[in-house]
């Protein structure tokens, strides 16, 4: 282990990744007509960031889930993909679904994003897309993120909810309604306010590049493009 790793924060949602759920997650963004055009959407945001952070040659795709960026990310023929996942189960799912990948240039790797198991500025990009929405405790979030400031070269994708849209207004108007009726809130995922994300990036040494919002004013998803300084 990288002398610069921290101890892994152990999160209650990181043990739900077992071999139903990951399976479970390989098929639901097909089902139906909107999931599947939300998958659609999120592939091409996805896209388009690494296109804005100049064609990264060597990618560490984290959490890599079932492999659903795969075929996007191995569009340029030439890139390295480290595809990575907490869960053994992920990444088992993720290559049955994808019998292609290690001829193609992707190698999986079991890791936590807490303590990722690769040198310092070891990639040029990272693509961390639906996770940061799960970390609550900004303590957390800033683990998580100087993490990835020590693992890449260059840039970092990476997606969250944010306020400031219409669904996130819904949703806290939600959580007040459940609190009202003295039920506790929703405690597995989480809305960030825009300033305060936007401040544990500068304070670990990022800068925004740009933002791709998944829907404007509309959804809560919003993808950061990070530059290290």
């Amino acid at each position: 282990m990288n002398k610069a790793q921290k101890q892994v924060v152990d999160l209650p949602f990181s043990h739900k990744y077992d071999r139903q759920h990951a399976e479970t997650c390989r098929a639901k963004h097909q089902t139906g007509l909107a999931r599947r055009l939300s998958n659609w959407r999120e592939i091409q945001v996805a896209s388009k960031a690494l296109k804005i952070a100049d064609h990264p040659g060597i990618v560490l795709d984290l959490p890599c889930g079932a492999g659903r960026f795969w075929p996007m990310l191995k569009e340029k023929k030439s890139r390295v993909v480290i595809a990575a996942d907490n869960s053994a189960d992920m990444l088992d799912v993720a290559r049955e679904g994808h019998p292609w990948y290690s001829e193609q240039g992707i190698n999986c790797l079991q890791t936590s994003v807490f303590a990722i198991n690769l040198p310092d500025s070891s990639v040029d990009s990272i693509l961390c897309m639906r996770l940061l929405h799960h970390i609550g405790s900004a303590k957390d979030r800033c683990a998580m993120l100087k993490e990835l400031h020590r693992v890449t070269r260059d840039t970092v994708i990476i997606s969250l909810w944010v306020d400031g849209n219409y669904k996130a207004w819904r949703r806290s108007k939600m959580e007040k309604r459940r609190e009202s009726h003295g039920n506790k809130p929703t405690q597995n995922r989480y809305v960030v306010s825009r300033a305060t994300i936007e401040r544990e990036f500068s304070s670990v040494g990022f800068g925004i590049v740009t933002y791709l919002d998944f829907l404007p004013l509309y959804q809560m998803w919003r993808t950061y493009i990070l530059r290290k300084r």
